[in-house]
């Protein structure tokens, strides 16, 4: 249902207030580029400081500009169940073809909270859900065994791993099969997760390179290995270059030095380190960005 290339799309921001007119311009772009999805208010779009008013919007605004061109997967998740089960239902009624949910985070729950969790929220709306798993962001991993009792449930639909682990997701496909379909979330492993069975990418880099990203992911599909082999490689120095501080600084700085949208962020997140910033200019220019 879900594959490709999903960007993981950040929020601009102007004078403090969501920079409508430049989301509308960047969704486009990625349409054109080839993006084969796209998540609003994910965490590249900054939800943690998002109002629920504009995180709807956001999604909303999305959900109007694509206008069904392509699937918009609208970043749902929080930390409390009710709480997330409220903003999935808004997203469905704007009009989201699917919902990822962030496991909860700082609560620490079990692997049976973790299931229990997701189960009422997959019985709360009629949305295909993507688990997104981040233990990195939320101090706590979703198992593969969790993930295979978790496949069982009809509009589970996939799952973002974001572990950076190629055991735990090769672990995953081989319990889940088709049940459910396997997204990189880190997109140095993209390729390597694609060879294991994976589907695609919810991807940061995609923010400023859709193209490479939706065509690496195209011609693996095809089976030009080598084309995908070629593409990752060429992506690998970018890919390392929107992680050298926190995400999304390092894409949303790139994105102002390409002209696309001001250099704003919420607190707090804030700018570059000038030696950072350096690196990024650097390699935003070697990949002939800027």
């Amino acid at each position: 249902m879900f594959k490709g290339s999903i960007v993981a799309i950040v929020t601009p921001f102007k004078k403090g207030r969501v920079d409508e007119k430049a989301l509308c311009n960047l969704i486009e772009w990625h349409i054109k580029q080839g993006t084969n999805a796209i998540v609003p208010c994910g965490t590249t779009g900054e939800s943690a400081t998002l109002d629920y008013d504009e995180h709807i919007r956001v999604i909303e605004l999305t959900v109007k500009t694509v206008n069904k061109r392509i699937p918009v997967i609208a970043g749902t998740g929080a930390n409390a169940t009710d709480e997330t089960i409220m903003i999935t239902k808004k997203a469905e009624k704007a009009g989201a073809d699917g919902a990822l949910l962030v496991s909860p985070y700082y609560n620490k729950p079990t692997q049976e909270g973790i299931y229990r969790h997701y189960k009422e929220v997959a019985k709360s709306t009629g949305l295909p859900l993507v688990l997104y798993n981040v233990p990195g962001r939320t101090a706590s991993n979703i198992l593969p065994s969790t993930v295979a009792r978790l496949a069982e449930i009809k509009n589970i639909v996939a799952i973002k791993e974001a572990t950076g682990d190629m055991k735990q997701v090769s672990e995953v496909i081989r319990l889940c099969g088709e049940k459910i379909a396997v997204i990189s979330g880190d997109d140095f492993t993209t390729f390597t997760l694609l060879a294991l069975g994976g589907k695609g990418v919810i991807s940061v880099s995609a923010n400023v390179a859709p193209k490479d990203v939706s065509d690496m992911c195209a011609a693996w599909e095809k089976g030009d290995i080598t084309k995908a082999r070629k593409l990752h490689y060429k992506l690998e120095p970018l890919n390392a270059s929107m992680f050298i501080e926190t995400n999304p600084i390092p894409a949303k700085t790139a994105l102002a030095m390409m002209g696309k949208i001001r250099k704003e962020f919420r607190l707090p997140l804030c700018e570059m380190a000038d030696a950072n910033k350096d690196k990024l200019k650097k390699a935003l220019k070697d990949y002939g960005l800027i």
